[in-house]
């Protein structure tokens, strides 16, 4: 069957991945066509555009690239239909892919399926009138959403467990790298690694990244280790680095967490991830205009929260420091907190074992390849 996804950032990149492998593994015949990235692509098919060429994020770099964004949308809506694919599967980029969906749902036959659906509980939940129109079938990662479209839309949704817990899973059960051998393969001296995780979009790392480096450098019995995102050069980083004692290093995120003692991670999977690594953290998510910002959480948002790990848990298990509350002092305190008291430690890794229980077993990808064989055999009966 031929199988045409979209993703719109690195994460999504790793997922589709392998959702790819596991429909692959299902489909011997399976032809892939995608937007996407260079996880993709290693699986095999045909790159049409890369994530990294779409990927916006803030008011205003959006305006500023709505040409781009309207072109992008425009040459995906022509390329999806002059190549006829079997199934168009989207991946989380709501924004994005909602626009596509409601194209194809409007103008073909084409078969639309969800994976990773859009996260319509915390913002824009009048978009689920798009997607009980134009998506056929929803995939959840997270368990929580089940309630949310189920119980109070009324819309059926299938949690196939998360991949990110796949992903780590899989990584420490094959990873033997000693700590020594990892600080000497990167030139790390011999101190325990605050690890720095400032976002895989370049606003992010600009918006987050300064303070989180003015916050952890009071620590100096401890050295900063940045994870370099896929996609972002490192000269980048040089940038908001400067003359800060801080070492980057490049595709190696989860070998960091493996010998980190504490995080500052950006708000996104980076949470989940950090907390399924067992590494203390706090949120740190810097908005532009902050206390403006904090009073939409307190009274727009539809969540109290905005990690996934609080989320997931249904209650604070890490400290998020967004708009208002994103300040060096702030980050700075709980990040002493975090190393010095080891009650404090131990309450929030007691928090993460909760959140691992409630992701459920691993197998994700797999999960979802099953369904949406069945759901396009079923299709092809109807």
């Amino acid at each position: 069957m031929k199988y045409y996804l979209i993703v719109g950032e690195a994460s999504g990149d790793l997922h589709a991945s392998h959702l790819m492998a596991a429909l692959a593994r299902r489909d011997a015949q399976a032809d892939f066509r995608f937007f996407g990235g260079d996880l993709m692509a290693s699986v095999g098919g045909t790159l049409v555009k890369h994530y990294r060429d779409m990927a916006y994020m803030g008011f205003v770099p959006v305006l500023l690239h709505l040409r781009t964004i309207f072109a992008n949308m425009a040459f995906c809506k022509k390329d999806i239909v002059a190549w006829k694919p079997d199934v168009l599967i989207l991946v989380d980029y709501p924004g994005f892919n909602l626009n596509i969906a409601k194209y194809i749902h409007a103008c073909t036959c084409i078969p639309v399926c969800y994976y990773i659906s859009p996260k319509i509980w915390a913002w824009k939940e009048y978009r689920i009138r798009n997607i009980k129109r134009d998506v056929d079938c929803l995939f959840s990662i997270l368990p929580f959403e089940v309630d949310f479209f189920e119980k109070k839309h009324r819309y059926p949704i299938h949690y196939v467990g998360n991949p990110t817990l796949d992903e780590v899973e899989a990584f420490r059960t094959d990873y033997t790298e000693r700590r020594e051998d990892f600080l000497k393969k990167n030139s790390l001296p011999d101190k325990p690694i605050i690890a720095l995780l400032a976002g895989s979009r370049k606003q992010e790392i600009k918006d987050n990244l300064p303070d989180m480096i003015r916050a952890a450098a009071a620590f100096p019995a401890y050295q900063l280790v940045l994870a370099g995102a896929p996609g972002i050069a490192p000269d980048y980083y040089n940038k908001y680095v400067g003359n800060a004692d801080v070492r980057v290093v490049s595709g190696q995120t989860y070998p960091l967490l493996c010998h980190a003692v504490a995080a500052l991670v950006t708000s996104g999977t980076a949470t989940l991830e950090t907390a399924l690594f067992r590494v203390p953290q706090a949120v740190c998510y810097h908005t532009p205009v902050g206390k403006i910002i904090a009073f939409l959480k307190r009274h727009v948002l539809q969540v109290r929260y905005i990690s996934l790990v609080n989320l997931i848990a249904g209650r604070e298990v890490v400290r998020e420091l967004v708009a208002d509350t994103m300040t060096v002092a702030q980050i700075r305190g709980e990040l002493n907190r975090i190393l010095t008291d080891e009650t404090y430690r131990m309450r929030m890794l007691a928090g993460y074992d909760e959140v691992r229980v409630r992701l459920g077993k691993t197998g994700a990808p797999d999960e979802a390849a099953r369904l949406i064989g069945s759901f396009l055999k079923s299709a092809c009966h109807g």
